[in-house]
Order: structure tokens, then C-alpha cells, then sequence
């Protein structure tokens, strides 16, 4: 019989310090509260729940990743590795955003800073990034690596490990955070595009957790780890097999809130232009009618 995954109070209690996730933690945190303690005092309060969403929801759940037994076994087991990096790239700034983080910035700096924030979110790079196609593609991208000898690299190294807990949640709050703070303009056309696209995505985001779980030999190379390990370790076929099938997980249900915010931003753009549309003098939709008919002509 295959060995199991850790009992619950290993998974609970297993606890080790990540130096570089310690530094973005802090500058997270001052940057945030920062900001608040900035628009109080200029006479403005920033609500609480949203302080406590960005710090208790996304910085603790990015301390429980770095610190807990996911960080702590992201080197000895293929399936922490790939949980802690998926959950890092979706999850945490997903939760972050909850806090409104770009709000805050917007409204907690100067009038020069708020311009040059604005340009930033309207540069081409972040509107590619925002873009609601790129993310599911960029993680498919990311998690085949996980099929490859570059795993085992990864996995051995203190330097990419420390790079990765800075690395990885900064992309994933590129990816999500444009997005979910609506800050770039679609067209309604964009919109629906990208709404088909995503459901295309949903089967391509399975992919490489397939690949991983149905595979019958070990993929990345790894060496055996060896001496002494606890009971409930798997072998590494069956690590692989658990690193696919949490890798599959998260990856379907990542794409999950993209779906939601893709449908609330096409249900925004929709009351808009119906609005524009009741706004017009019946003499403006009659020409209105009467040049679209024309160019249809």
C-alpha cells in the first residue's frame, strides 16, 4: 500500500524560517499600513475589514505557505514544491487583493504619484499582464516546468528556493491584481473573447497535473533521498502522483475567480452601454439607427 500524506498535526506543527520571505513580509506589511496610516493622517479612514483581509488573509496565508510545512518540505517532497509554488502564484494575491491593495495606493499618494501609478497600469506591459488570457497560460507555462529535470534543480537549491518566495507571489499579483481591480478598459467584444478563451483555458490548465499524475516514471531526475524519514513519506512515483493531482486542483480552481470577474466586469460594460443608450433623445437613436444601417448598406 502506498504511504500516506503527513498526519494532521505534522501538516499543523512542522514550522521552518524562510529569510527571504521574512523581508517581503515586513516590507508588505509597512508599505500597507503605510498607506493607511498616510490617509489618516490627511483626515481619511480606510476600512478596517480591508486591512484585516490584506494581513490576516494574504500575508498570513503567505506566512503559513513560507513558514509552515509546505516551506519547510518544499526540497525533500515534489508534491509541497508544487503546492507551495501554485498556491504562492494564485492563491496569496488573490487573497491580498481582497484588501484593495492598488485602492490604496491610488489614494494614499501624492497627486504625482498617483499619475505615475496610473501610467504604470496603462503601460502595455501591465495591460498584457491584466489581461484575463495571459494568466492561465503563463501558470500552464510555469507548472510544465515541473516535468522536467529544471524541478529537481529548483528543489536543491537554498538560492531558488529564497528566490522563489520573493518571485513567485510578485508575478502572481502582476497577474491577478490589474484584474481584479478592473483597472484596464475592454471593449465588449475584448470581453466576450476573453470569456470563451477562459473556458478553453480551464482544459489547458489541467495539463501538466495530468501529466504528472498518469505518468508512470518519475520525471524530473530527482536523486533518492536518503537516510532516515518518517513513516508516512511517499516514494517517489507516489509524491509525483500527489504533486499532480494538488496541481491539477488548484490550477482548475484558480481559474475559478478569473471566470467570476470576467462575468462581473461584462455585466459592468453591459449597464454602461445600456445606459448611454437610454441617455440618447429619440432624434440621436434614430440617427444613430439610421447610420448603422448605412455602413451596413
Amino acid at each position: 500500500m502506498e504511504p500516506d500524506t503527513p498526519p494532521v498535526n505534522v501538516f499543523l506543527t512542522t514550522w521552518s524560517f524562510d529569510p527571504a520571505a521574512a523581508v517581503l513580509l515586513v516590507a508588505a506589511t509597512a508599505l500597507y499600513v503605510g498607506g493607511v496610516l498616510r490617509l489618516r493622517r490627511h483626515g481619511h479612514r480606510w476600512p478596517a475589514r480591508l486591512t484585516l483581509w490584506f494581513l490576516l488573509l494574504g500575508l498570513g496565508s503567505y506566512a503559513w505557505i513560507s513558514f509552515g510545512f509546505l516551506g519547510a518540505y518544499s526540497s525533500e517532497l515534489r508534491w509541497a514544491f508544487t503546492t507551495r509554488i501554485a498556491l504562492l502564484l494564485f492563491v496569496v494575491p488573490a487573497l491580498m487583493s481582497l484588501g484593495r491593495p492598488i485602492a490604496l495606493a491610488r489614494v494614499a499618494l501624492s497627486t504625482t504619484g498617483r499619475r505615475r501609478a496610473d501610467r504604470v497600469l496603462r503601460s502595455r506591459p501591465v495591460r498584457v499582464l491584466g489581461n484575463a488570457m495571459f494568466a492561465p497560460v503563463f501558470a500552464c507555462a510555469v507548472f510544465l516546468v515541473f516535468l522536467t529535470p529544471v524541478a529537481a534543480v529548483l528543489r536543491d537549491s537554498v538560492w531558488s528556493e529564497w528566490t522563489i518566495s520573493v518571485l513567485v507571489p510578485l508575478a502572481g499579483m502582476l497577474l491577478v491584481l490589474p484584474i481584479a481591480a478592473h483597472s484596464i478598459v475592454r471593449t465588449g467584444f475584448f470581453i466576450t473573447v476573453e470569456f470563451l478563451l477562459a473556458f478553453v483555458e480551464l482544459l489547458l490548465d489541467a495539463v501538466p497535473g495530468l501529466l504528472l499524475r498518469l505518468n508512470d516514471s518519475v520525471l524530473d531526475g530527482a536523486a533518492r533521498i536518503t537516510g532516515r524519514l518518517p513513516l508516512w513519506f511517499p516514494n517517489a512515483l507516489h509524491d509525483q502522483h500527489l504533486s499532480g493531482d494538488f496541481l491539477w486542483f488548484i490550477a482548475e480552481f484558480a481559474d475559478v475567480p478569473i471566470l467570476v470577474i470576467l462575468f462581473v466586469r461584462w455585466m459592468r460594460l453591459d449597464r454602461r452601454e445600456a445606459k448611454k443608450v437610454d441617455d440618447l433623445t429619440d432624434e440621436q437613436l434614430e440617427e444613430l439607427t439610421r447610420a448603422h444601417l448605412q455602413r451596413r448598406g
